[in-house]
């Protein structure tokens, strides 16, 4: 697969955007999912774990992005291309890394975050509204996850092939990674499947009762097509059957 390589940049970007922080990290070509959404698959510095931004259109054609992600000026236009850059979610207080220089670049955009982590989003950069608070579209709609005193939440996004739910931390698919880091994640039952791992439901799970619930409610949604993991393979065969399984190892 054809990668781009770490590189910064300065180009111009949007009007009046300040581009000068724009740090493009190793990530892969843009991939559709659907007609109106897309994601993109990279690295992280200095870890083997790897992150993705998803990019969402409403049909007045503004664009969502779920964990913005740094790309090359080309790859930037494309964006631009598919909409206008509108909302940028920043979905927990540990996936803040792009979130300042997209803000920079363009400064339209309105920061949205769970609620139970706009403090420590805050930190990184101001926002301008929680999952609660945004209004939801024909095509997008966010959710806090129950269970998680609202430090993280759900995108769903309605396409034409059906509906797609975006997780972040609370549910991975991180398949085995190599190194001394992977076998850790390994030890840790971080990785290999589908799954709420062992340190979601120790640092963020406070009711797991509570979750399960909220994943069941979520399985059931009508034309569920496919589930996007926080880390990283996306859940794309019996979507609904993974959620139910999940929320059933829980104890729901």
């Amino acid at each position: 697969m054809t990668t781009t390589n770490t590189t910064d940049t300065a180009a111009s970007g949007a009007a009046g955007a300040d581009t000068s922080g724009w740090k493009v990290h190793q990530y892969d070509p843009i991939e559709e999912l659907a007609e109106n959404l897309w994601r993109v698959e990279g690295s992280l510095p200095k870890m083997a774990l790897r992150r993705h931004m998803l990019v969402a259109r409403d049909g007045d054609g503004r664009l969502l992005i779920h964990n913005g992600v740094a790309l090359g000026e080309a790859d930037m236009a494309k964006l631009e291309a598919f909409g206008t850059p509108t909302w940028l979610v920043v979905p927990n207080g540990w996936h803040r890394l792009d979130a300042r220089a997209y803000k920079a670049r363009y400064p339209q955009l309105q920061v949205l975050c769970p609620r139970g982590s706009r403090k420590k989003v805050e930190q990184m950069i101001p926002v301008d509204a929680t999952y609660d608070q945004f209004a939801p579209t024909a095509t997008l709609r966010l959710t806090h996850l129950q269970g998680l005193k609202d430090a993280e939440g759900v995108l769903e996004v309605l396409s034409e092939d059906g509906v797609t739910l975006v997780f972040n931390d609370a549910v991975f698919n991180q398949p085995h990674l190599p190194g001394v880091f992977g076998t850790l994640y390994k030890l840790l039952g971080q990785s290999g499947r589908p799954k709420v791992t062992m340190i979601a439901k120790l640092f963020m799970v406070k009711d797991k009762r509570a979750l399960a619930k909220h994943l069941h409610e979520l399985a059931d949604i009508p034309k569920l097509t496919r589930v996007i993991p926080g880390h990283i393979t996306p859940i794309v065969e019996d979507a609904s059957a993974t959620l139910h399984a999940l929320a059933s190892e829980l104890g729901g």
